[in-house]
């Protein structure tokens, strides 16, 4: 169990954010003979990790250390740690403390039972490592003092040599994230990113969506990509232009969820149009002009042989622009350039989002501390010695799947590294 010590102390590293970073950070410092200190607010430790997964956590991805998983100004920025800490080293960790995993899809690493095993073990490793924990204990302001940092907090007043940034990423802000980690950034004068939600549901407006509405639950893998409509220096930079996906998307009451439009929704601005294949990997047109010569079938029974029935049903006039009468007829009766015109509707389907879900439902923020910034080998900040950032308040983004947890990992394992090798 966590120690919570009420009152003012001197360390080498304070550590504000008790989340994956943070506790990893903790850990590692520790261990490697550092005195730290683990400050947080929250009244429940790792809250984040908690619910991530459906509770089961996808702690990492095989293909974790993959650079081209990674968005950002500078995605490169991203190289090095995930060079010097990959996926295989978190999982040994994990094994060593006899976690039960699996690979559930593409090298998504999931806990068998709770991610509550992955909070126990990095509790465990801090303790291990004589961390003190501040908690839930709030920081109210930090200066410079001297060659380090005084933060005066909830607890007292605690000097610190190092300051490592490991909170400020604000999506699901019902459990207590904030912006804290960004506004000390900025204080201290760094460039930061507009943040942005990210791997979040995308909304249309009513008028655009009425007509979509009765489909809300169909779920069915597709092809998606963004079709930029704004000027985005990121997102049109060589290494983070849209990327097309095949995964499992949902039509829900406000707009598009599930993991294809989740991915597809870091690339997306405002502005900026969807493009959806219903029917990835298919050659619809070529096999509904086959099935013409003796089809008694209706056109709307074929489709519904390859999409979900309701799909192919209610949502043949939204999806086609045909009317839905239409779908009644006989195949035969079609004539090829229609058979063409409808297959090329739901085979390259394009809608443009009014917005998202917002930070209420986002599972990470896009944008942050400027990579700029930092050094990438010790993500110590270039003008103000001494002060750190790690994890999600970067100007890193993964995709879904465990990349993010990676980053957390990698980032504050090269940290932890940098500062007891640096000392003062």
């Amino acid at each position: 169990m966590t120690r919570t010590i009420k009152g003012p102390g001197s360390f080498d590293v304070a550590i504000v954010g008790a989340g994956a970073a943070g506790m990893y950070c903790a850990a590692q410092a520790g261990g490697r003979g550092a005195r730290v200190v683990l400050i947080d607010h929250a009244p429940r430790l790792a809250e984040k990790i908690r619910i991530s997964g459906g509770g089961r956590c996808n702690f990492t991805n095989l293909e974790g250390d993959q650079i081209d998983r990674y968005l950002g100004d500078d995605p490169l920025f991203a190289r090095f740690a995930l060079r010097e800490h990959p996926p295989a080293e978190f999982v040994d960790l994990v094994r060593r403390y006899r976690i039960g995993f699996h690979e559930k899809h593409r090298g998504q690493l999931f806990c068998d039972t709770s991610a509550e095993e992955i909070i126990a073990m990095l509790v465990a490793e801090c303790d291990r490592a004589g961390v003190e924990w501040r908690r839930p204990v709030a920081v109210r302001s930090v200066a410079r003092s001297g060659q380090g940092f005084q933060l005066q907090t909830d607890a007292g007043s605690i000097d610190a040599r190092r300051l490592v940034v490991a909170t400020g990423g604000l999506p699901v802000p019902k459990i207590g994230a904030t912006d804290w980690g960004l506004i000390l950034a900025k204080q201290f004068g760094l460039i930061v990113v507009e943040p942005r939600p990210a791997l979040v549901p995308l909304t249309f407006t009513a008028q655009d969506w009425t007509a979509f509405v009765p489909l809300a639950g169909i779920s069915l893998e597709v092809g998606i990509q963004v079709q930029p409509q704004s000027v985005d220096p990121v997102a049109s930079g060589r290494r983070t232009k849209p990327v097309r996906f095949v995964e499992d998307l949902l039509f829900t009451h406000r707009g598009l969820s599930g993991p294809a439009v989740l991915q597809t929704s870091s690339f997306w601005r405002p502005g900026d149009a969807l493009q959806v294949n219903l029917l990835p990997g298919q050659e619809l047109a070529k096999d509904l002009v086959q099935l013409k010569s003796g089809g008694r079938k209706a056109l709307s029974t074929i489709l519904a042989e390859r999409l979900p029935r309701r799909l192919a049903q209610d949502g043949f006039e939204p999806l086609t622009g045909h009317p839905a009468a239409l779908g009644s007829s006989r195949i035969a009766d079609f004539p090829d350039r229609v058979l063409e015109d409808l297959s090329g509707r739901i085979q390259s389907w394009t809608m443009t989002p009014s917005g998202s879900e917002g930070w209420r439902k986002a599972e990470v923020m896009r944008g942050g501390v400027s990579t700029r910034e930092l050094d990438p080998r010790t993500m110590e900040s270039r003008r103000i010695p001494g002060l750190h950032f790690i994890g999600e308040v970067v100007d890193i983004t993964g995709w879904l799947g465990g990349y993010n947890f990676q980053w957390a990992w990698s980032s504050a394992t090269v940290c932890a590294r940098a500062m007891t090798e640096l000392g003062d």
